[in-house]
């Protein structure tokens, strides 16, 4: 197979993937309408699970397939992504409100989940002495079952708690009305076939290009394949940003980076254990700097214009040192 087919095969894994994804979210929104379910509930956790869709079927994929450095590297890029072009791109355009609950409970709880995955497999590195020993590309650590196990526990347990939130201070907006069932089935269901397809084609394909440019599979699973699951989210906050209602971009985000880390990295490492390496420990490091650098920029509840720029320019400088290390 050329790598011209490759790289054809890795946008159409990735059409697939955002597609699939907006099939899924639409579906699944309609039937939860025509249960009655609150609009707000709707987009805490049906359309957060939609646009984490693409990232969780590529790292399960990977999982499956035994590429455990793009399955968690993924995880990682996607998080930066979202953190730092995805707000910032929407603060440059116009500057973002911040909501205070975020600020308050998920914000944090993001921040203490990254610092929570980083210990886990940082805490062997250093008392195995690694640091400074290892080479990037060295499995140094794991992702095994019983974190997995943890991490969905923990996912669990914070979605009980968004959902009797919702349910507390839920107001009564106008509901749009439902499609047909059968109608919504149908989506739900070529949704669901256009994520796992496209989550395979992404994986091989991305493999195949790594092989033959000798890039690691952490590189490309921290670049291009973080970028083209994160397509949703970037798309989606852009829009917003445009209608002037980018207060939501900051929500998106927040959710999206705790689903990547408790859902998609529990269901990944506990169907198989995922082997982390060097690199990726390192990145885990970075994500959970800039995790902090922009949590104060939310402190003052708006990211400015010149905090945007800050945040594309972080990382730019992120992405040329995964290249060049």
């Amino acid at each position: 197979m050329t790598i011209a087919l490759n790289i054809f095969l890795l946008l159409v894994g990735f059409a697939a993937l955002i597609k699939g994804a907006d099939f899924f979210v639409d579906g699944s929104a309609s039937m939860a309408r025509t249960f009655k379910v609150p609009g707000v509930i709707i987009g805490l956790t049906i359309v957060a699970m939609g646009t984490s869709a693409p990232e969780l079927a590529v790292s399960t994929s990977a999982a499956l397939a035994g590429s455990n450095e793009i399955a968690l590297s993924n995880v990682v890029g996607s998080n930066l992504f979202n953190l730092l072009m995805v707000l910032g791109v929407c603060a440059l355009i116009r500057p973002i409100p911040i909501d205070k609950t975020i600020l308050r409970r998920d914000y944090p709880f993001s921040i203490g989940m990254t610092l929570l995955v980083l210990a886990a497999v940082g805490i062997p590195v250093i008392a195995n002495g690694l640091i400074g020993k290892a080479a990037f590309s060295d499995t140094v650590s794991e992702i095994n079952r019983p974190l997995g196990i943890i991490l969905l526990v923990l996912f669990a347990g914070y979605m009980t708690v968004l959902v009797l939130s919702a349910r507390k201070n839920k107001t009564d907006e106008p509901e749009e009305k439902p499609l047909p069932v059968w109608k919504s089935l149908l989506l739900i269901a070529v949704g669901l076939a256009c994520i796992i397809i496209g989550g395979n084609l992404v994986v091989e394909n991305a493999k195949s290009i790594a092989a033959a440019f000798g890039m690691t599979e952490t590189l490309i699973g921290l670049t291009i394949v973080a970028l083209g699951t994160s397509l949703p989210e970037l798309v989606t906050s852009v829009v917003a940003s445009h209608k002037g209602e980018n207060g939501m971009a900051v929500g998106n985000v927040v959710g999206s980076n705790l689903f990547n880390l408790m859902l998609i990295l529990g269901v990944s490492g506990t169907i198989h254990p995922i082997g982390v390496n060097l690199a990726s420990v390192v990145d885990l490091g970075i994500l959970t700097v800039i995790s902090v650098i922009a949590y104060v920029f939310c402190i003052t509840k708006k990211i400015s214009r010149a905090e945007g720029a800050a945040m594309v320019l972080m990382y730019l400088g992120t992405m040329v040192f995964a290249i060049v290390r």
